[in-house]
């Protein structure tokens, strides 16, 4: 409640008795009213607790801690608690829902979608077999043997949306192994998220080659998938983040090719300081198959139009430019699968933007402030627009701004930026910030090694960045140095097949001798830190590319003090201290020189390692560690499944952490509970006789 609203209902002779008490020479600006001020304070207060109250009434709008509670009024109870993983306020909202349509393969559908987060798909396999017909009763779609004239069934064998028929399979699907049975209902779930990048330049092979990827290397684009209009529908291929065919894009354009689908393309062309933008529709679009061929050139090349292999990521741009006109950039916007918000991306960053009433100077590449201008794609076009207009073209331009008062850079764009600085100073007790504009990811191509020099008792944060090319050093004096949400590319940059060019270089070195470094979701190539130096890692990966290489030391020896928590560590790790480490999985060999402090628990390493006691730590012995060893669907960074434990992985490591989740980077994703909360749901949707599978596509 305002102050002037309860003032106002106060009877007029006490507000003229306080207006004369001010004239009086009383002290204080109307005595009575200021007191009303501070009770209307807690009023506010009051009215806010009382609308939340209101609110916690429906699931649609109450808090998040009341959600089990309006479960356990509708018989939803009993299943672990995702935190921030997935909200179990979907399925609560929809039990009644489901409970009028049990049984059915939608609601089955349904009801894994809102248990697990992840997208899902409902088969019953019994629909799919190869059966002898009676003649009164003929299903045409159910025949032995597939058409080989019709491409669509047999491009989608072998996966979720497989309609052919098969022979009959008598293994249990809650195994995993036996799908095509009479009791059998599958509910394949998508691990693998599709995340936006938008607006990005195109790295440019020569005249008409380009690749989507701003690494430079080959990449499988993703459907950014449709949501479903209604909970008793069936998902489609476009509903998931699949991966998408050559043939599929070709047949189906319309559906994958545009604004706010899949992908798109826009030229940005120059004529002089003059920019001119034009969005590609899908009439000059075509899917094509871009190999490579025995003479260094793409296979079917197009004379005119544009070309676009979904499998390689490539781009072969023949499209006559304006007259007068060159063309400055081709912008791509796509989809890429990973499997956590980590390493940066265009996910909600917000709580990690940091500005602290810091002078802000802003950075955006012209051709792409003038693609979202023109084409109106500016989610904020009064605060951002302007925003943009003022901003600075490159990093070098901010930087000088800012002077040596210090303060924020940030990057307004997913944008590719080459040639940044070799050397940033940072004065003494600044404080200084680079960071990408929430929802957006920035690449920078480093020419080399860049060094960061700082005096004492100064800080550096990097916040939301793509960073190739060369290794980040930090020096002098620094006192901390913080990367949140960042990736320092593995093998610092990566050839076009996607191997890693410099597998053994560290891509972060921090020469400042008693700096704090803090490492939060990032992932990142080896790390050097002096023996000085302390070392905080959550919820990252560190990759040497290589367990032999070394993943984090010192340039002579042992590195700082080192707390490791929810990671995965690909290298050979030597430390003075290892205070902790945590859910944590050591592919390399872990050495820590004082084995007297610190501590390990509920993690994966080696059994040669010499660290502090040991606390739930796998493998127990040389007898375990032939059968007790993590497996990942990829160790290669730029890999959708990078990192991502595989489902054939020991249960030590899949529920080996603390809380019983997986143990490594992808711990708060909370796998094996969001799978358990399904197993725990689907007895009551079953049909009897039904059995259930849950299988994993990606």
């Amino acid at each position: 409640m305002s102050q002037d609203k309860l003032y106002d209902l106060l009877p007029a002779v006490h507000r003229i008795r306080d207006a004369e008490g001010r004239a009086e020479g009383l002290e204080g600006n109307l005595p009575l009213k200021s007191l009303l001020s501070i009770i209307a304070t807690e009023v506010g207060v009051l009215e806010e607790e009382l609308a939340q109250l209101y609110d916690d009434q429906f699931i649609e709008t109450c808090a998040e801690w009341v959600v089990p509670y309006i479960g356990d009024l509708v018989g939803v109870g009993g299943l672990h608690d995702l935190k921030e993983a997935a909200s179990r306020r979907a399925q609560v909202a929809n039990t009644v829902a489901y409970r009028r349509r049990k049984g059915t393969a939608a609601i089955l559908e349904g009801l894994a979608r809102d248990a697990t987060g992840w997208p899902a798909h409902a088969v019953e396999f019994f629909r799919y077999l190869a059966t002898t017909q009676h003649m009164n009763h003929v299903r045409l779609s159910n025949l032995y043997s597939p058409d080989l004239r019709d491409w669509e069934p047999l491009e989608y064998i072998d996966t979720p949306f497989d309609e052919v028929a098969h022979t009959a399979d008598v293994r249990h699907i809650a195994s995993g192994r036996g799908l095509y049975n009479i009791p059998s209902v599958g509910i394949f779930l998508w691990r693998l998220p599709a995340y936006p990048l938008t607006l990005s330049p195109a790295v440019r092979l020569d005249g008409n080659r380009f690749l989507f990827d701003p690494l430079g290397k080959d990449t499988q684009l993703f459907t950014n998938p449709e949501p479903e209009a209604d909970i008793a529908r069936i998902s489609r291929q476009l509903n998931v983040p699949m991966p998408i065919s050559r043939r599929v894009l070709r047949e189906y354009l319309e559906s994958y090719y545009g604004p706010e689908k899949s992908i798109s393309l826009v030229g940005v062309y120059r004529d002089g300081t003059d920019l001119k933008v034009e969005e590609y529709g899908p009439d000059l679009v075509a899917s094509c198959n871009l190999d490579d061929r025995e003479d260094g050139g793409w296979a079917h090349e197009p004379e005119h139009g544009i070309s676009v292999d979904p499998f390689l990521g490539r781009i072969f741009f023949s499209v006559e430019p304006p007259q007068g006109f060159i063309l400055a950039r081709l912008l791509v916007t796509y989809h890429y699968a990973f499997s956590a918000d980590m390493g940066g991306g265009e996910y909600d960053r917000a709580a990690s933007i940091r500005t602290e009433s810091q002078r802000v100077e802003r950075v955006a590449m012209p051709e792409v402030r003038a693609a979202i201008q023109q084409l109106g794609r500016d989610e904020e076009p009064t605060l951002t627009a302007a925003a943009r207009e003022e901003a600075h073209p490159g990093l070098q331009e901010a930087l000088t701004a800012l002077g040596a008062e210090g303060g924020v850079v940030e990057i307004l764009d997913s944008g590719r930026y080459e040639a940044p600085p070799s050397k940033i100073n940072v004065g003494r007790t600044r404080s200084l910030i680079v960071q990408a504009a929430d929802g957006h990811r920035p690449s920078i191509v480093l020419g080399g090694e860049l060094e960061i020099e700082g005096e004492v008792d100064a800080e550096v944060t990097l916040g939301g960045l793509l960073i190739s090319g060369g290794a980040l050093r930090f020096s002098g004096g620094l006192r901390r140095v913080r990367l949140v949400h960042c990736t320092l590319v593995p093998g610092l940059a990566l050839h076009q097949d996607g191997e890693s060019r410099q597998g053994s270089e560290p891509s972060l070195r921090v020469e400042s001798e008693s700096a704090e470094v803090e490492i939060d979701s990032c992932i990142l190539g080896g790390i050097r830190i002096e023996a000085g130096g302390e070392t905080r890692i959550t919820d990252s990966i560190i990759d040497a590319t290589d367990i032999g290489n070394v993943a984090y030391a010192a340039r002579n020896g042992p590195g700082g003090r080192l707390n490791i928590r929810n990671s995965t560590v690909i290298g050979r790790v030597n430390t003075e201290v290892l205070d902790l480490g945590s859910n944590t999985i050591f592919l390399g060999r872990v050495t820590a020189r004082r084995k007297q402090e610190g501590c390990v628990r509920f993690s994966f390493l080696p059994p040669s390692s010499e660290v502090p006691r040991r606390h739930r730590c796998h493998p127990e012995g040389e007898a375990e560690a032939g059968t007790i060893r993590p497996q990942f669907t990829s160790l290669r960074y730029g890999d959708p499944g990078y990192c991502q434990l595989s489902r054939l992985c020991a249960q030590e490591i899949r529920r080996g952490a603390d809380d019983e989740s997986e143990m490594g980077a992808f711990h708060d994703l909370y796998a094996p509970q969001r799978e358990a909360n399904l197993r725990a749901r689907l007895e009551e949707y079953l049909r009897f006789g039904l059995e259930a599978g849950v299988l994993y596509a990606t």
